[in-house]
Order: structure tokens, then sequence, then C-alpha cells
């Protein structure tokens, strides 16, 4: 009797690592349709509403940041790491899992220890330019390795033999075309005609700074009408800005499920540096300033972001120098010059984003039919 193929992803935290879970499981439900695909993560991040809303089973441990402003509580990083483990490992017998896949962040290294500790098949998928700490860790446990940037490698264990797939996306933005009439997009969106978009984007939480610009910037294009803000915000900060941008040609929502339709519509983008908005950038071409956040471990958004800037697709703006002020010096002339923001849309590096999903289901699916033919031979 056939057994269908079940595979255990850990991703949480931040959207920078549950969108790319979520692309690699829809990915392998493509390939193979009657796949079991379930997620590991925490009780504390995203994941708790992101991955059932997107139908899939999340399975939830007990486990810590890896981060050094934990002071005296980082002494319990072994002892939390050997417990969700332990927690993980029995998410993978319970579900019959052929692989583990982790990707990255602290609430996917429990599931890579529990695979060891199971002794079944592992890989982990790195996303940013520089590895965070839970990757790092994690690479040390598994021969398998995938990078979404081949500049990762480096700073890997055994980094050397990881194979570059690009960062997987959702199907829906891998397959965008800007050239497209956005008329749809810009009307689901709220935008005026005639206006140009500008999508003020601080990742699944929101950006306190990128916001505070934002609403000064709004300020000051009060009374324009041939220009338009989206800000997402994060929820923690909706109703307080909507009450500041009241008259100005600007709106915030908290979330954007359809980021295919804010791509489709916007003329210029200001945005965190994460790996997976980078990655979305290259794909759908869309003009970027970046504002990488200064307290990413080792400022790894500002090597994502020179991925974008070093092309010419993108400009790079410090986090202390966000103004509403610095960032009207940037935005103004880049609105009003369509031949500017066409050439950084064809500078774009697209890189291998649009199939790395799919690539990288297929490298797990081998993976996982290579250990169950050595347990049947």
């Amino acid at each position: 009797m056939r057994t269908p193929l079940s595979v255990v992803i850990g991703a949480g935290g931040t959207g920078g690592h549950i969108y790319p879970g979520l692309a690699l499981a829809d990915a392998l439900r493509r390939a193979v349709p009657d796949a079991v695909i379930s997620f590991v993560g925490t009780e504390r991040g995203l994941e708790t509403r992101l991955i059932p809303d997107a139908g899939y089973r999340l399975h939830t441990v007990d486990m810590i940041p890896f981060d050094p402003s934990l002071g005296a509580r980082r002494y319990l990083l072994p002892a939390a790491l050997l417990k969700s483990g332990g927690q993980a490992r029995a998410v993978l017998r319970e579900q019959g899992a052929h692989i583990a896949v982790g990707m990255g962040g602290y609430p996917s290294a429990p599931v890579i220890v529990g695979a060891r500790m199971a002794g079944l098949p592992s890989l982990i998928h790195e996303s940013n330019a520089v590895p965070g700490r839970a990757n790092r860790f994690a690479a040390r446990l598994t021969p398998h390795i995938a990078v979404a940037f081949d500049r990762s490698r480096a700073h890997l264990p055994g980094g050397t033999r990881a194979l570059t797939t690009g960062m997987p996306i959702a199907a829906s933005l891998a397959a965008l075309d800007r050239t497209a009439p956005r008329d749809g997009a810009r009307r689901a969106l709220g935008v005026p005609d005639g206006a140009r978009l500008v999508l003020v984007n601080g990742g699944s939480l929101g950006a306190a700074r990128l916001t505070e610009a934002a609403v000064g910037l709004a300020a000051r294009w009060r009374g324009r009408t041939d220009v338009h803000l989206l800000v997402k915000t994060g929820p923690a900060a909706l109703e307080e800005t909507r009450r500041r941008l009241l008259g100005t040609p600007a709106a915030a929502v908290p979330y954007l499920d359809r980021m295919d339709l804010a791509y489709t519509a916007a003329d210029l983008v200001v945005c965190r540096a994460g790996s997976a908005t980078v990655a979305e950038l290259a794909t759908t071409r869309v003009p970027a300033v970046l504002v990488p956040y200064p307290h990413a471990p080792g400022d790894h958004q500002t090597h994502n972001a020179r991925v974008l800037s070093d092309a010419g697709a993108g400009l790079l703006l410090s986090d202390g120098a966000t103004t509403a002020d610095a960032l009207a010096a940037l935005v103004e002339p880049l609105l009003a010059d369509p031949h500017r923001l066409a050439a950084m849309s064809a500078a774009a590096p697209g890189g291998p984003h649009a199939r790395a999903a799919d690539l990288l289901a297929d490298h797990v699916i081998h993976l996982a039919a290579q250990h169950k033919e050595l347990q049947h031979s």
C-alpha cells in the first residue's frame, strides 16, 4: 500500500519565514496532491494566524528566541532546544513524517533537532544574505542546505554544498505581470484615478519608523490629487495612524493579504529589506526605497537590500536618516521621472525566485524518496 508523502515544516515568528514556508507547502501540494503537510511553530508568532488561515495544521512547541538580549534567560536555550526538539520529534512521529524542513528563525530549529532525534532526513532553507543564529546552528545538524542568495553560503557551516534555490514566493507573485492593465488592482486598493501610488510596507508587524515618516509625507502632500500613499502599519498602530492621516492623500491598512494587487498597483515601494520582500521586489520588478531594520542579526537586512541597490533597482536609506523630509527628497524626484522608475524596474535582478518554491519542493521530494528507499532496502 502506498504511503502518502508526509512533510513537516518549521516556520514561525514573522512573515519572512512563514510566507516562504507556505509557498513551499503549496508547491509540494501541486507536485504531490495527496501529500500530508503540517507546520511546527510557537504560540507567540504570526504563525498562529497565517498558517491555519492558509489551510495547514500548526503544531506548537515551547521554544525561545536565539537572542542575546534575553540576558540570563539565554542560558535556558540548550534546555529549551532539548525540550522543544523532543516535542517536535513527537509531532514527526504522529504525522508519519518522511522529512523535516526548517525555514529559518528560532521556531524552525526544534523541527531540525527533532528530525535528528528521530533519525529522519532534514533540510534547512536560509532566506537571508547573512544567515541568522538559528540556521547557523541547524546547519550543523543536517547535510542538506538550500539558500536564497549565493552570498549566504560563506556564512553557513557546510555552506559550500548548499543548493541555491532562490526564495520561495507565492505563486500569485511568481506569475505577476506588471505590464498588464493595472486598473482593477488600483480600484481594489482605493487608489484615485491618475494618482501615483507609493506603498509603504513595514513588514508583517509594521515598522514605527516607516509609519511615522509616511504620516509626515502624507501631511506634506495634503491637497495633492496626483499622489496616493498606502501605509501598511500592522494592527497595533492602525487606528492612531488612520486618525493622523485624515484629510491627506493616504490610507492605512493593518495587513495586505493580496500582495499581488499591491505590487501591481504600486509605482514605488518604501519598505524594510527582509529577504522575502527583497525576493518579491526582484521578481515583480517594483522600484523601491529600502530602509533596512537596523537591529537585524548580522545587519542582514542591509546585505539583503544591496541585492537590489547594487543592481540599480532600489535606493538605500538608513533607518536613522528616515524622516518625512528625507523620504520626500528621494520619492518626489522618482515619481516625477517615469523613465527613471522604468529603468529601475528593468534593472531588477529577477533571479530564481519565481521558480524557487517548485525547485525546493522537488528537492524535498527527492530527499524523502531516498529515505523511503533506504528504509525498504
